[in-house]
């Protein structure tokens, strides 16, 4: 007999999910054990349900492929809903099997009961509870299929246990038949009418629109019409360095992003929402264009941005022109001195690998990464999407899973890898070839800053405790050997540099505190 745990565990690979990154509990037992009946799953363990979420969003990212995650019931879901907010805006598409009581027992109010239904809603796209074992294996195919929705959605599948242990139906080999929508040729016609107007024109680039082949036709239609190319400050998984079409990054803070998009009468959107401002400043804009400014979409982040691009090129005749703005490789020479985010920036330039994953939640730090890097060997940036924090080191782990055999470099600061630095544990559990460089300037610094630009005064002795990390300082090598990940310090360029390569001449993961 295979039961309702099994015929799910079944279509799942069936429907080409491979990877289930877990934190299970007692009403999800039935289908771990149908996961040691099954062979092809991954199952990655997770020690807090964030990082089993925001590993699932990164290795979405890295093979456009869902991952599941298995949580336990409502607050277990609750746990991981953090990096499902950032998956969510990122375009992620994730599959979450949630246990839940069995029927029977959901009227008892036993202590974890709770609205399940109601804690997935507002980060899942998609929603239900199976009714019986029967139903277990087409719920599960249909989940598949809402996740693979583009650009990717979640969907949230909410398995009582009797569902799991009671006789199920068999496999649903279902296929997905779903794909991008197209481009209408109107608006083909009237970007590209906007494009040769004489008027200050950006491309501004999202979604699919920042990787290949898509960059490959925005360079082609820069030669054409002398448009810019500019991309959103965060960006899924943008793909850089030499021999990639350069894109600029609009700033995060508003004077800088208004000084910049101020230039531009058309703003064309490709993969990409209208810039707004992080938050709401007194006497700031949301809206980050200039007043003036014509803001004309292409394609949403669901379309299939590289048609209408290769559209675009035909109707503008640029498919043979030579891309323009495309990197070349600068190596340059290791810069010595203190830590400073520009020197950081040169040091990562001249020590990023080809093909690398660079995970970037570096906050303030990071910051000044952008210019810098631009020259780099070729590799992928992925930026936390959705803006709540604890995001970067569970992504190291999906970059890792989802991208065997490439090093990953993960950019963090130290208040926000403390949210997630559980998902160092599962680094060294799985032996993954993550680096990570931890900025420890012991305070949440850009709250700093952030306290100035709200106008908000001066910070006394109460509000500066909320923005220190200091009585006691964190030892991030002491932490990250409790984790199973050896680690030392760096404090300058010098020694920074020293540790990084040797750390990238080695497999395995691998931690570095960055005194700043």
């Amino acid at each position: 007999m295979m039961n309702g745990a099994e015929s799910l565990a079944r279509t799942l690979l069936a429907q080409e999910v491979e990877v289930c990154f877990s934190n299970p509990g007692t009403s999800e037992m039935h289908f771990v054990a149908a996961l040691d009946k099954v062979e092809g799953m991954r199952c990655i363990l997770g020690l807090f349900e964030g990082v089993a979420t925001g590993a699932a969003d990164a290795y979405y990212r890295m093979t456009d492929k869902p991952a599941c995650t298995l949580l336990h019931l409502g607050p277990g879901l609750a746990n991981g809903l953090a990096n499902l907010h950032n998956a969510k805006k990122a375009g992620s598409g994730i599959v979450n099997v949630v246990g839940e009581h069995a029927r029977h027992h959901i009227a008892h109010n036993a202590p974890l009961t709770s609205d399940i239904q109601g804690v997935a809603r507002p980060m899942s796209a998609w929603v239900k509870t199976s009714e019986s074992a029967k139903s277990v294996a087409h719920d599960g195919a249909l989940a598949v299929h809402a996740a693979r929705q583009a650009p990717g959605q979640i969907a949230t599948l909410i398995l009582p246990a009797d569902t799991a242990w009671e006789e199920g139906s068999g496999i649903d080999t279902t296929p997905y038949t779903g794909q991008r929508s197209a481009v209408a040729s109107d608006t083909v016609e009237t970007v590209a009418q906007a494009l040769l107007r004489p008027l200050r024109t950006a491309l501004l680039l999202g979604g699919m629109g920042v990787r290949e082949p898509a960059l490959n036709w925005v360079g082609k239609i820069a030669a054409r019409t002398g448009c810019a190319v500019l991309s959103e400050y965060n960006t899924p998984r943008l793909q850089r360095g030499a021999g990639r079409v350069i894109t600029r990054r609009i700033p995060y803070a508003v004077d800088a992003a208004v000084a910049l998009l101020k230039e531009f009468d058309q703003i064309i959107l490709v993969g990409a929402k209208q810039p707004v401002a992080f938050f709401a400043y007194p006497d700031k804009p949301s809206l980050l264009t200039a007043p003036h400014a014509q803001v004309i979409p292409l394609a949403g982040a669901g379309d299939d941005i590289v048609q209408a691009l290769t559209d675009l090129s035909e109707r503008l005749q640029a498919t043979t022109m030579p891309p323009l703005h495309v990197a070349d490789y600068q190596p340059g020479e290791l810069p010595s001195g203190a830590l400073e985010p520009l020197g950081i920036g040169r040091l990562l330039a001249a020590l990023i690998p080809e093909g690398a994953v660079v995970v970037d939640e570096s906050v303030s730090t990071g910051r000044g990464f952008d210019l810098p890097t631009t020259h780099a060997r070729p590799h992928d940036w992925l930026n936390v999407m959705g803006g709540a924090i604890g995001f970067g080191m569970p992504a190291a782990v999906g970059a890792a899973v989802g991208a065997p055999g490439r090093p990953v470099i993960l950019l963090e600061g130290d208040g926000s890898g403390m949210y997630t630095l559980q998902a160092l544990w599962t680094m060294a559990r799985e032996n993954l070839n993550v680096k990570v460089l931890v900025f420890a300037n012991r305070a949440y610094q850009i709250l700093r800053g952030e306290l100035k630009n709200v106008g908000a005064g001066t910070p006394g002795k109460n509000a500066t405790d909320m923005l220190t990390l200091d009585r006691p300082c964190l030892d991030w090598v002491a932490l990250a050997k409790g984790h199973g990940v050896p680690g030392r310090q760096a404090s300058d360029l010098a020694s920074l540099a020293q540790a990084l390569q040797a750390a990238l001449a080695e497999e395995g993961p691998f931690l570095i505190e960055v005194l700043m």
